[in-house]
């Protein structure tokens, strides 16, 4: 039998591309996704230097746009089929952005949710197949700073008084969420969702928006741990041989989520998931 197979989403800096070469160095076929080809050559021979010899590839799309979600899950199927049997072990949705002021996807969606939430629940779906066929784990980058938030289920897009942080947060509640629904949809086949939190973590997630997050961010960010201490928590429950059975982990430790993490809201934003996406439940 070939390699564990691993995707990883946002893998070309900061946390996705510590848990790439976490993952490429414990004997997993990493997949990278990334915006940019020359930062997915970069990442790649960055992992290469230090794991030589790992099964690492990368792959370039805009997540923010749902075709670009379509055409890269396309291309990891195809791949998947003609190399593993069609089998994907581990996706890590790791994407994300943080914006100061409301902009949108050219579908008309708010960025954040569009990136943060949405292009994760899309992936997933187009990926369930190969999933499925490996009892395969997901996981997904969340924040602490999702317990103090609620789904805005009138303005999920927040059109009306929007506020930066509040759009972080539920996109990050609904990574939660994502997680809750996977495994009372599939966890009876085989499958497992996790959410991840990776505390306060030196990265550019903050350099990268407008004036405002990036101010804040620059007098956060010193305090941060390096990208590669929560990546260990990725790595160990992508290596656990029976799956672990909390939702929420920090530090490789279950941790106390929002009590907005319900089987109802997960249900109600899968059907609104669905709706923005154009897709269905998958029958069988």
């Amino acid at each position: 039998m070939g390699p564990k197979v691993a995707v990883i989403t946002g893998a070309t800096s900061g946390i996705g591309l510590e848990v790439a070469r976490a993952l490429a160095g414990a004997g997993f076929a990493v997949i990278g996704i990334g915006r940019s080809r020359e930062r997915c050559t970069a990442a790649r021979d960055s992992i290469l230097a230090s794991a030589p010899g790992a099964e690492i590839r990368y792959m370039s799309a805009d997540l923010f746009h749902q075709r670009e979600v379509r055409r890269v899950a396309g291309e990891i199927r195809t791949l998947l089929e003609e190399e593993y049997e069609g089998k994907l072990a581990v996706l890590v949705n790791n994407a994300g952005c943080a914006q100061s002021y409301y902009t949108t996807t050219e579908e008309g969606y708010e960025r954040q949710f569009a990136l943060n939430y949405l292009s994760a629940f899309l992936l997933t779906h187009l990926l369930l197949p190969c999933l499925l066929r490996a009892g395969g784990r997901v996981l997904l980058t969340g924040s602490k700073s999702h317990k103090g938030a609620r789904v805005r289920w009138n303005d999920v897009m927040l059109t009306r008084g929007y506020a930066s942080l509040t759009a972080y947060k539920q996109s990050k509640l609904c990574c939660l969420l994502l997680a809750k629904g996977l495994n009372d949809r599939y966890g009876a086949r085989g499958l497992r969702a996790f959410a991840v939190d990776p505390g306060l973590v030196k990265t550019d997630i903050g350099a990268k928006a407008g004036s405002i997050v990036k101010l804040v961010w620059r007098f956060r960010k010193p305090f941060g741990v390096p990208p590669a201490v929560p990546a260990q928590t990725y790595l160990w429950l992508c290596r656990q041989e029976t799956p672990p059975e909390a939702l929420y982990y920090y530090q490789c430790r279950p941790r106390r989520y929002s009590r907005q993490v319900t089987g109802e809201n997960a249900d109600r934003l899968f059907r609104l998931s669905h709706r923005l996406c154009g897709t269905e439940e998958w029958e069988e």
